[in-house]
């Protein structure tokens, strides 16, 4: 088959739906189809990737507690209709196919099977809700609907009904699993509580840090390990010296590759957000590297996780909770090689490998439904679909 992999957002900044659709694009490869990532670019890499097509430049748009880079030129019709006509596509899998404008260009002017993945989570809502009806013909324009999770289902179903499959994200189990080669920093005989996620407002951060504040009297022999890219709030840091804080490492961003040597130097994984996600990712890099988690009860974690299973879940934005979930695992060891080990034999069942797979099958059968005329009347561009 061939593939086009469209994102809204800018294939240079990094997050979670272009960090699935790089990995996507991987195993689709693997598997013997042609991609193409169609995505906003405003500054280029040093080397792109072989099979990207950049469209137009993006800009900052805060949403759902974070800032979303995309494009919102009104002058790229004419190049996305040159471009579907010159590369003849299969299927188009459009990424959060609702936001705006490239995917809402191309779900115009596509007779490709067009699939779309939703991958948000906002809670309310309001985001479809006032757009919704505006949205709906857009929608229509679908042959297929996957959501990441069940929480991501249950927002986009209750605004744009239809026939939805829940595949998950997938993780690289292998390269988590693997040992890799130790961080020599991390291994002075301190118990390590690792921090993964950028440095938003939303991911809760300064509750981990209360709580850590007040543990850290109780156990002096614990380090916080705190990895993401981002900027802390002025807060983090005035919290730290306010309460003169010890052995908080703010490591920043770190690559991929190297990404694994920090879960392994960890003991306790922990992710404190508030809200707003329809996975958790992180969460299985975690299990996969063997490590107890304790993180909030928010719905996108309470799919991944269960309580007292891989890990201990928490009310979000409380530092009591937070500091009571980490010294129960700090103090039993053999908790948490427990629920470390349960996560291991679980995070399996996500990995990119399987993932690919599903998707692959989805795409299949729309493929032969579309050849047996069960939705040729979606195939067709309409001219009465005119971007808000």
């Amino acid at each position: 088959m061939k593939i086009g992999l469209v994102s809204p957002y800018d294939y240079a900044y990094p997050g979670g739906v272009m960090a699935h659709i790089f990995h996507l694009s991987q195993h689709l490869v693997a598997a013997g189809h042609e991609i193409k990532i169609i995505a906003p670019l405003t500054s280029p890499p040093a080397i792109l990737d072989k099979g990207f097509i950049r469209l137009g430049r993006s800009f900052s748009v805060p949403t759902g507690g974070s800032v979303a880079r995309i494009s919102l030129s009104v002058w790229l019709e004419p190049r996305i209709k040159r471009l579907l006509a010159e590369e003849q596509f299969d299927v188009i899998h459009l990424h959060e196919p609702l936001a705006p404008v490239i995917p809402l260009y191309i779900l115009r002017l596509s007779d490709a099977v067009n699939v779309g993945t939703f991958h948000a989570f906002h809670g309310s809502g309001r985001v479809y809700w006032a757009s919704k009806y505006m949205l709906r013909r857009w929608h229509s324009r679908l042959d297929g609907c996957i959501a990441v999770s069940t929480p991501a289902l249950s927002m986009v179903s209750r605004h744009f009904p239809g026939d939805y499959r829940v595949i998950p994200n997938g993780i690289e189990f292998s390269r988590f699993a693997t040992p890799a080669r130790p961080l020599t920093d991390f291994q002075d005989g301190k118990l390590n509580i690792l921090f993964v996620g950028r440095l938003e407002k939303r991911k809760g951060l300064k509750y981990l840090l209360g709580a850590y504040s007040k543990l850290k009297w109780r156990h002096p022999n614990t380090r916080l390990i705190v990895v993401g890219p981002g900027n802390p709030e002025p807060e983090v840091f005035r919290f730290i010296a306010e309460r003169n804080l010890e052995d908080v490492v703010l490591v920043g961003g770190v690559s991929y590759e190297d990404l694994p040597r920090y879960y392994q130097a960890a003991d306790i994984f922990c992710s404190p957000a508030t809200g707003k996600e329809s996975f958790g990712i992180v969460l299985l890099e975690a299990m996969a590297s063997g490590k107890p988690i304790v993180a909030t009860s928010i719905e996108g974690y309470s799919s991944v996780m269960s309580h007292g299973e891989e890990g201990l879940l928490v009310p979000p934005r409380s530092e009591e909770a937070l500091q009571v979930a980490l010294e129960t695992l700090i103090s039993d060891p053999a908790l948490r090689e427990e629920m470390g080990a349960r996560g291991a034999s679980k995070a399996p069942r996500y990995d990119w490998e399987r993932v690919t797979a599903q998707i692959i099958d989805y795409y299949t059968y729309l493929l032969e439904r579309r050849s047996a005329g069960q939705s040729a009347d979606l195939a067709e561009p309409r001219e009465d679909l005119i971007l808000p």
